[in-house]
């Protein structure tokens, strides 16, 4: 429908860096923003270890776990897509989406999604955003980084896609660690074209 607005593809993957998909999943939940979630095992990892909050591999234990982390109103407004569900309405290009942020995006993903390998549903949604000329940010987590790594963002660039490696800026004098996560989010959003007053920005 002309001017409907499209859910947003929110992939995490299992770099470090879960407070800033937590963030980014609570903007939208408070937004009344809906969005499609698609999670990788190491990513569950990551965020237990990061934030303290566990998630199953049940349904229920994962949509428990998706509540802690972006709050009640998620259960309306998040859609958990699992990782070999090729009945996915995701896994097809004919599905039409709004934008797919990959965050944190670990070097295991990146790779995978420049080789184009597809081989579970974020990477071939991912792999559909590309080929469909759509907008994938990849939020890429990783230091220092050798010639593969910067030769798959070269790569990844040149297809379309937004590389935003997660670099916090400093003059806005930050406070506390949060001040750092919604500084990354807001560059986000920014991107997405979504207003956010998440941080300060240059001399406002």
């Amino acid at each position: 429908m002309k001017g409907e607005t499209l859910p947003c593809v929110i992939g995490i993957t299992g770099a470090s860096g879960a407070p800033y998909a937590q963030r980014l999943l609570s903007f939208f939940v408070s937004q009344s923003m809906p969005v499609h979630l698609l999670m990788t095992n190491s990513a569950r990892q990551v965020i237990k270890e990061e934030i303290g909050i566990e998630m199953g591999e049940s349904k229920d234990s994962i949509r428990h776990g998706i509540e802690k982390l972006a709050g009640k109103e998620s259960n309306s407004l998040i859609t958990h897509h699992d990782l070999s569900d090729w009945n996915s309405p995701l896994a097809s290009g004919s599905v039409k989406t709004g934008p797919m942020v990959v965050v944190p995006c670990s070097v295991h993903s990146l790779s995978a999604i420049a080789g184009s390998h597809g081989s579970n549903l974020l990477e071939r949604r991912a792999d559909i955003m590309l080929k469909e000329r759509k907008k994938l940010i990849l939020v890429f987590r990783e230091t220092p980084l050798h010639a593969i790594h910067l030769e798959n963002l070269l790569k990844l660039s040149r297809m379309g896609a937004d590389i935003m490696p997660a670099m916090p800026g400093f003059y806005h004098h930050p406070k506390t660690i949060q001040d750092l996560v919604d500084f990354i989010v807001g560059r986000i959003l920014d991107l997405l074209e979504i207003p956010n007053d998440l941080f300060r920005r240059w001399k406002s």
